[in-house]
């Protein structure tokens, strides 16, 4: 069973991209790491202080296994809200089916 995390954090405007930044050593080896299938972490092109996160795995053992060697972000800021949700996806296909 397939797996994604996937939501939406809030930092301050004015360190969005920093934040954005300081994360990508975090996607770069995400991506390389075996079972990953997808990591995004960008800012929003709408709102000024949000940052979109996308995680999408194999399964949970491999997300699990990722989340032990996870490297640290270079640069972290204050997360003032968000919303991040675990999904255990049973199926999958095209999306207009």
């Amino acid at each position: 069973m397939t797996v994604i995390v996937a939501g939406k954090v809030y930092v301050d405007p004015a360190e969005r991209d920093r934040y954005v930044e300081g994360h990508q050593v975090i996607v770069e080896r995400a991506r390389a790491h075996p079972g990953c299938l997808d990591v995004v972490i960008a800012a929003d092109t709408l709102e000024p202080g949000r940052v979109n996160i996308f995680e999408y795995w194999e399964s949970e053992e491999v997300l699990n296994a990722w989340r032990a060697i996870s490297p640290r972000p270079t640069y972290s800021a204050e997360i003032r809200d968000g919303e991040v949700f675990k999904h255990r996806v049973s199926y999958s296909g095209p999306p207009f089916d």
